[in-house]
């Protein structure tokens, strides 16, 4: 009898492991052992870590566990430990959780922070810790995206904040394409006036560097120090000898009159040294400004008319990668070396080659001829907002049910080839001046990170269905240091000028959102700002016209309404990834949504003219404003 109840005591409690699901996480961890129990919340009450190199990991977790103590050495309910399991490699984790505490190992510290970052998801989930172990390795060591900083300045506090969000996703890769140009075609077909930038400061040549926006030497350099201890690597590119109208710009004489000014004059032997010497300020010296292991060449999309140009084309290419090797980088490059084809040899060995278009570079001979590869294949993974080709936003369900790097466009590897380096998507701003938003651009690249992120670190479809997993992974949110997509509520009774109401530079509510609130109206002046952050500012007198208004990314945006003096009002602002309007009321005021513009006769273009919503401090306004409510609305 005892024997009895023994075994349907023991049988119960196995169905209680079995009963443990599988945590979700995105990626999708790799192995799951359930154990018996679950560990709350407030039982985290210390962090210990065992090397002193693990200081900064432990400060993270602290920063989302209510900045409990962390201290090197043993003991904690939390402990991070560098171990030396050679199956874990250089990125995977084992997180153990027990009714005791929470054990993660690694042989790195990037392996530690990934198994914090698993935490992390684990508790915006908000339910106990089922005890048990995971086990997590990648399936390719580079997965990423890559951001168009050329054709439109993006701040370096965002490139801060989208690392942050990176790492939160294991994604250990962000390319930086730092020079670019827009189309002729949008500008009246003349060189001169078509929009280019460069946008790091340059020292050796200052007038190179773009005018709008760009990045400090030490800012950059500091950046890719920040990005490294978050686990996220830098890589910069300057592309030429094409898309480099921003050079051309600068110094006519390099430009080629027979393909376009956007393409370097390879006949002209002052080319090579001005590119060297480029090259050489940011990557010489004992502590080089691109402090990071490797350097993108570009070589994109350049013409291949002329035999003998393809053949100094390919020289040029060539003799890039063994200069920045030549720092001791690896040089990264786009696949062009199918449309080049010639005879001029380009070095491949230890080189990095993205697979943007198989008409460009054949996968299967770049293989061959021995190039790493990147899987970034354009109809798959490449976003243009609002351009109307490529994609608005990626099609995750695809993505999710059929792709993984081994497929890059029709082309199918064995998964996890050793030349497949991993897969990427991409960020062009092609359409110079539309009105896009950085905030925009962020609504684009939370769900491309989180798909790609699914599909470069598993690689195979989890049990979860696609509609199951699209449910789920909304909730993960961005990581507690990023709030790009503005999760930020406010009910303010009255809100008062000249204050901070958020201390966080990323206050703000985004997409889909209603802000409303009373105003009684005093004589404004132009200039009069309700309420901004490092964003974007709303008017309640705008500086030019005196109109009820916003302005972010250099763009200023007016509805037809202005406030009078004495006058008492409801106003309300509604906000969604297409349009922004202006009630008053309850009436409709009017809505500034996507505006089809003319660039010429023959070029039409998409003109946005969203908001997400600044939240962090008030204006010097005099109107009397109360009952101030920013809230989610339903789509």
């Amino acid at each position: 009898m005892k024997k009895g109840i023994a075994f349907v005591f023991a049988l119960l409690a196995c169905s209680a492991i079995i009963a443990q699901k599988k945590p979700f996480t995105v990626p999708a961890i790799e192995n799951w052992k359930a154990a018996k129990g679950e560990l709350q919340w407030n039982q985290l009450s210390s962090i210990s870590y065992n090397d002193a190199s693990l200081q900064d990991e432990a400060q993270y977790l602290a920063g989302f566990t209510g900045n409990i103590p962390a201290t090197l050495g043993k003991g904690g309910v939390v402990s991070l430990q560098l171990c030396k399991d050679k199956k874990l490699g250089k990125e995977g984790y084992q997180l153990t959780v027990s009714p005791k505490g929470v054990t993660i190992k690694a042989q790195t510290e990037q392996g530690v922070l990934w198994g914090i970052q698993t935490l992390q998801q684990l508790k915006v989930q908000g339910q106990p810790l089922s005890c048990g172990t995971i086990t997590d390795t990648p399936a390719y060591p580079m997965r990423g995206m890559m951001i168009d900083v050329g054709r439109k300045y993006i701040p370096l506090s965002y490139l801060y904040s989208l690392v942050n969000m990176l790492s939160y996703y294991k994604m250990n890769t962000l390319q930086v394409h730092l020079n670019d140009n827009g189309f002729r075609d949008y500008f009246h077909g003349n060189w001169n006036e078509t929009y280019s930038a460069f946008r790091i400061e340059s020292e050796l040549f200052p007038e190179l560097t773009a005018k709008d926006g760009f990045y400090t030497k030490k800012g950059f350099h500091d950046f890719i120090l920040y990005a490294k201890r978050m686990g996220v690597e830098i890589i910069p590119e300057f592309d030429a000898p094409a898309h480099s109208l921003a050079f051309t710009h600068y110094r006519p004489s390099l430009a080629c009159e027979e393909y376009g000014a956007d393409h370097l004059d390879l006949r002209n032997p002052a080319v090579i040294p001005f590119l060297d010497s480029l090259y050489t300020e940011y990557l010489g010296g004992p502590d080089p400004v691109f402090c990071c292991p490797r350097m993108h060449i570009g070589t994109d999309e350049y013409s291949n008319k002329d035999s003998v140009v393809v053949e100094l084309f390919r020289s040029l290419a060539d003799h890039l990668i063994r200069h920045v090797e030549s720092f001791g980088k690896q040089a990264v490059l786009w696949g062009s070396l199918t449309h080049a084809k010639e005879k001029t040899p380009v070095k491949a060995e230890n080189v990095m080659m993205q697979m943007w278009y198989n008409g460009y570079a054949n996968p299967k001979d770049m293989k061959a001829a021995g190039y790493q590869m990147l899987s970034i294949p354009d109809r798959n993974v490449y976003i243009v907002p609002e351009a109307g080709y490529y994609f608005n936003y990626l099609n995750c369900k695809h993505l999710y049910e059929r792709w993984t790097p081994a497929q890059i466009a029709d082309q199918r590897f064995e998964e996890r080839d050793p030349q497949i380096s991993g897969g990427m998507f991409a960020v062009w701003n092609d359409i110079c001046g539309n009105g896009i938003s950085v905030g925009d651009i962020h609504h684009r690249v939370f769900p491309a990170v989180q798909v790609i992120a699914e599909k470069t670190w598993r690689a195979v479809n989890d049990t979860l269905g696609y509609n199951a997993w699209d449910k789920q992974r909304k909730a993960l949110g961005e990581s507690y240091k990023c709030n790009q997509l503005g999760n930020t509520q406010m009910q303010l009774t009255e809100l008062k000028p000249n204050t901070i109401i958020n201390n966080s530079n990323e206050a703000q509510i985004g997409y889909d959102y209603q802000v409303d609130f009373d105003i009684t109206w005093a004589a404004e002046p132009k200039g009069t700002i309700l309420l901004e952050n490092p964003y974007s500012c709303v008017w309640l007198s705008d500086p030019i016209g005196g109109w009820i208004g916003y302005s972010r990314d250099g763009y200023l945006f007016t509805f037809n309404y202005k406030g009078k003096a004495g006058k008492k009002e409801h106003l309300a602002i509604k906000g969604t990834n297409r349009s922004t309007s202006l009630y008053v009321d309850g009436k409709l005021v009017q809505e500034l949504g996507i505006e089809r513009r003319f660039a010429s006769e023959k070029k039409q273009y998409n003109y946005i003219r969203t908001l997400i919503f600044p939240l962090q401090k008030t204006g010097a306004f005099s109107s009397q404003i109360s009952n101030f409510k920013a809230s989610k609305v339903s789509g």
